[in-house]
């Protein structure tokens, strides 16, 4: 889509055991291409794009109290190219050192070249359909810990078309919920490194876990044929989390508690604001919850496979857990989540809000 980058996205350069380069030219290869606009639309949702993002900010933080003194940046709008290699890049540098590397040289080029090509494969089929991500590990423009803030413009464009909705509302409605990213990371100085510890335990883990799994695989395929576990979830990341050690399942737990809270904060947000901003918030939140449910047979079964439609259900968890705290205590109250690692939510806790009231912010 015009006006929109696609630059390069340096890859980190040490060893890993996925071919990064060979994931980005493996997903730019095989991404479909976007929806075909005239030149100078193109340009204009560009620019709207860059203005929103801080106007939507802006907003955010009228809301939730965050951010006060921080700078009101724009936002990155990328293609599905740029998006795919931003993607790669952050989740280089997020991995760079836990993943275990292989050993022998020759074997291990084969091996990640072969995941390389599967992690191209995931990229290129997210790369059509997400709108916007917060890169807490990219560089934006305002430079240091600001991160980088990426729009999809062909995404966003045709995201808005499939809903037939205004389109400067369905614009503001996706950056508000991409700025509450932003601001969870920038207003809340400890999130980014300990997001980044928490996945580095949990990956420097998984050689440990394969192998305590296999140790205890009659236990395990005992536990599958019985009665399920109310707290585990289902589909792949169910076979994840039946296959983790007690100690990794403490981390993944932890991991699976912010992301939750993250989303569904930004999910609460993005709605809260709305009505103030976005006359239409009502038919496009209806419009989009329908979309994010559809597609055809192949479309639902690659959302299952790659764990995309447990993701949806943490948007919904999560949304409903900030909206009974805060109706509960007030935002005011609420933004204690943020004080420290001890004071975000329990995995147990996002289907039980009250108890994180009762253990975090008694009256």
């Amino acid at each position: 889509m015009n006006g929109a980058t696609s630059a390069e996205v340096a890859i980190p350069g040490r060893v890993s055991p996925v071919d990064w380069d060979l994931a980005v030219s493996t997903a730019r290869r095989l991404v479909r291409p976007g929806p075909s606009v005239p030149r100078q639309e193109a340009e204009h949702t560009v620019a709207r794009l860059r203005e929103v993002t801080a106007e939507a900010e802006a907003h955010v933080r009228g809301l939730t109290g965050l951010g006060a003194g921080l700078p009101l940046l724009g936002g990155d709008v990328v293609d599905r190219d740029g998006w795919i290699g931003a993607a790669a890049h952050s989740i280089a540098t997020l991995t760079s050192g836990a993943l275990p590397n292989r050993p022998g040289k020759v074997v291990s080029g084969v091996l990640a070249g072969t995941a390389g090509v599967q992690a191209g494969m995931v990229l290129a089929y997210l790369g059509s359909r997400v709108l916007g991500q917060y890169d807490p590990f990219g560089n934006g423009d305002g430079g240091g810990d600001a991160g980088r803030l990426l729009l999809v413009a062909p995404n966003i464009v045709a995201a808005h078309q499939a809903l037939d909705v205004p389109q400067e509302d369905f614009r503001m409605w996706v950056c508000l919920h991409e700025c509450t990213h932003r601001l969870q990371f920038t207003a809340v100085p400890w999130l980014r490194e300990y997001f980044q510890n928490q996945v580095s335990t949990f990956i420097s883990g998984l050689d440990d876990s394969a192998n305590s799994a296999l140790t205890r695989l009659p236990e395990l395929l005992k536990a599958a044929r019985g009665k399920p576990d109310p707290t585990a979830s289902s589909g792949p990341m169910g076979v994840m989390e039946l296959l983790q050690s007690p100690a990794q399942r403490v981390v993944f737990d932890r991991l699976i508690a912010l992301s939750t809270l993250l989303e569904g904060h930004a999910d609460h947000v993005m709605d809260a604001v709305g009505p103030m901003v976005v006359p239409t918030v009502s038919t496009i939140r209806e419009r989009f919850t329908v979309r994010r449910r559809g597609g055809g047979l192949l479309d639902r079964l690659l959302r299952s496979l790659l764990g995309v439609d447990a993701k949806m259900k943490q948007y919904a968890v999560g949304a409903k857990f900030t909206a009974h705290v805060v109706g509960e205590i007030g935002m005011e109250r609420f933004n204690t989540i943020w004080t420290s690692p001890e004071t975000l939510p329990l995995r147990s806790e996002l289907s039980d809000p009250q108890a994180w009231v009762r253990r975090v912010s008694p009256s």
